[in-house]
């Protein structure tokens, strides 16, 4: 027949929208006409598929060819069509039977002597493949993160005549081999940091609730040690995080191994990264570092280096857990549920009270940090110096083995209970999950209004406080797990006193 229909996706955003790849061959002057708004990338497919079929063997037809990418208004980019294209073109001209395309999606981009190369996005595409009831032929690299992916039949393909073969039932795709199996590296252990008990104490109550954490401290007191070995005490992520984690992964162009599959992502950008960077962008919307920390921690070192605007574009998906990006041409909208790590020192100079530095200078320095960014982070503590003799004692410190037992036990009152992490509980949430005692209430609303702080405050004091009665496997909230809350909300108090 003249006419062929073959099913593939795009990309727009975390989503893979159907892409309807109509191919029809009629009588005329020789002539490959592409419609259904192309990107260049996409219009260069025609010299790719030629020579493709060509040198694979195929009889490319001396006729006039439409190839109609529906929906029209969809934006189609990358070689990603490259390979339903030529199935198509093989189709209408007679040389395969439209009915052994009946039940498959394809995704691909072809290479001139007919080889199938890796696209963007294989994670999004099985998952929607697996919705719509269709098996997916893809890449044989995206086809081994793709078979991660529950309840699809993924096939790999590194031929287009591999493909035509498997089509016509004479032989089967070559076997997917298995993710590869990275040597296990060492995760740093909460043992190796001597003293601090204070701020590990906190950092076990941020793993606890997903907390967002801030540490001020001078230059050296571990507050990057006490950082990286965050992931360590965290639950591992779940099948359904670990999928939406590689899914991120996936159009970002970045690989999971199995070795990292449920590990949570630990995100380190430089203080020189852009908002851009961070939130993500550009004319083809891709995800940015907070996107890519989803179910994850990103650590902000050296907070004040980092500009003050890209701190702020921060702020809302601190709240809302997702980010929009919206484009002259394009909109897309990532998840950012991530749990924000940040560290800084009093003075530009690491110190305080080095005498190296100005009151001037230090205040200047603090008030790159905005009030209401910094109102967004839960747990606000000081690092100090370790007292003297410290280092040379050979002490054995707490593991984080250990802790991550205590840490696993609060996530699963919070899952019983709630079904998510206390730092995820909403307004309305709060009051069906986190009940206070009235005296108790009444004690946390004069305390916020004596130190005159807001109301977003007030929610979040409490979602501390839930964690730190889970922690102590307890039922209701006390007035200890209050006052031990407030006390974590003292960075205002420092800066204040840092500044006069």
């Amino acid at each position: 027949m003249s006419l062929a229909v073959v099913f593939s996706r795009a990309r727009h955003g975390l989503d893979a929208p159907l892409v309807t790849v109509e191919v029809h061959i009629s009588n005329g002057l020789p002539a490959f006409q592409l419609v259904g708004l192309p990107e260049t990338s996409v219009k260069e497919s025609r010299d790719r598929v030629r020579s493709a079929m060509v040198n694979s063997g195929f009889a490319f037809p001396d006729r006039k060819i439409t190839v109609n990418l529906a929906p029209a208004d969809l934006p189609k980019e990358g070689g990603r069509f490259d390979l339903p294209i030529a199935l198509g073109i093989i189709v209408a001209s007679g040389q395969l039977a439209e009915k052994s395309l009946q039940g498959y999606e394809f995704c691909g981009e072809l290479a001139l002597s007919g080889e199938i190369r890796s696209i963007v996005g294989e994670i999004p595409v099985a998952i929607a493949c697996r919705d719509a009831g269709r098996e997916v032929v893809l890449p044989m690299l995206n086809a081994q993160q793709a078979q991660q992916v529950p309840k699809v039949v993924v096939h790999g393909a590194e031929h287009l005549l591999q493909v035509h073969s498997f089509l016509l039932a004479q032989q089967p795709l070559p076997a997917i081999p298995a993710l590869p199996v990275r040597e296990q590296q060492h995760t740093p252990d909460l043992a190796d940091v001597k003293g601090q008990a204070h701020a590990k104490r906190v950092l076990e109550i941020a793993a606890a609730g997903e907390h967002n954490l801030l540490m001020l401290g001078p230059a050296g007191t571990g507050k990057s040690m006490l950082a990286q070995r965050l992931p360590g005490i965290m639950p591992p992520l779940t099948e359904q995080e670990a999928l939406a984690t590689a899914a991120i992964y996936s159009i970002a162009g970045l690989k999971r191994n199995l070795t990292d599959w449920q590990q949570r992502p630990f995100r380190s950008p430089h203080h020189t990264s852009s908002a851009v960077a961070l939130v993500g962008g550009g004319s083809v919307p891709r995800p940015g570092e907070i996107s890519l920390s989803h179910h994850g921690i990103l650590f902000l070192d050296e907070l004040p280096e980092f500009p003050r605007k890209v701190l702020d574009v921060l702020r809302e998906p601190l709240e809302t857990g997702v980010v929009h990006i919206s484009r002259a041409a394009r909109q897309a909208e990532f998840p950012a549920q991530f749990q924000l790590v940040a560290a800084l020192n009093p003075s530009p100079t690491g110190h305080h009270q080095d005498g190296r530095a100005t009151p001037e200078q230090v205040m200047r320095y603090l008030n790159r940090l905005s009030g209401p960014f910094i109102d967004r982070i839960e747990l606000q503590i000081e690092v100090p110096l370790l007292p003297k003799g410290m280092l040379s004692q050979h002490t054995q410190e707490e593991s984080s083995a250990s802790v991550r037992e205590r840490v696993l036990a609060a996530r699963q009152l919070q899952l019983a209970r709630q079904g998510k992490a206390n730092a995820r509980l909403s307004g309305s949430e709060i009051a069906d999950f986190c009940p206070l005692q009235q005296a108790d209430a009444r004690f946390l609303e004069d305390t916020i209004h004596r130190f005159k702080l807001s109301a977003r405050t007030y929610h979040k004091i409490i979602k501390v406080a839930r964690s730190i009665a889970d922690l102590q496997q307890q039922a209701q909230i006390s007035r200890a797990h209050l006052m031990e809350a407030l006390s974590y909300r003292a960075l205002e108090r420092l800066l204040s006193y840092l500044k006069n």
